[in-house]
C-alpha cells in the first residue's frame, strides 16, 4: 500500500535549491523596490528641493529606522541587479548546467550581502 500523500504542503520543512532562493528572493526584492519607490523618489524630491528641504531630508536620514529600511532597500537593489544579470545569462544559456548554475547562485547571495555591508557602513 501507498503512503497518503499530504493534505498541505510544509514550506517550512521544504529545503529548496540555493537557485531557487535566488530566484525567490529576486521576485521579493523586485516587489520591494517597486513597493518603496515613492518613499525613494520622495526622498530624492526632498534632497533637491531647497537647502531648507535638504535640513529636513538630513534629518530624516539620521533616524536609525529609516537608516534600516534604507539598508534593507539596498541589499534589495543589489541582489535584484546581480540576480538580473545572472538571469539573463540563464536565458542566452550560459551557466545552465547545475553546478555552474549552483555557483552563480551563491556568488549572486555574497556578492550582494558584502557590497550590502560595504555600502551600509559609509550609509550608517
Amino acid at each position: 500500500m501507498t503512503r497518503p500523500r499530504p493534505k498541505y504542503l510544509d514550506l517550512i520543512r521544504i529545503r529548496q535549491p540555493v537557485p531557487a532562493v535566488v530566484s525567490i528572493l529576486h521576485r521579493i526584492s523586485g516587489f520591494g523596490l517597486f513597493l518603496f519607490l515613492p518613499f525613494l523618489l520622495y526622498l530624492l524630491h526632498s534632497s533637491l528641493a531647497s537647502p531648507d528641504s535638504y535640513v529636513r531630508y538630513r534629518a530624516a536620514i539620521d533616524n536609525p529606522l529609516v537608516k534600516i529600511i534604507l539598508l534593507g532597500l539596498l541589499w534589495a537593489y543589489l541582489h535584484h541587479f546581480f540576480a538580473g544579470i545572472r538571469f539573463l545569462f540563464l536565458d542566452v544559456h550560459i551557466g545552465v548546467a547545475l553546478q555552474p548554475a549552483r555557483r552563480t547562485s551563491r556568488i549572486v547571495l555574497v556578492v550582494s550581502l558584502v557590497l550590502t555591508v560595504i555600502l551600509g557602513v559609509f550609509l550608517w
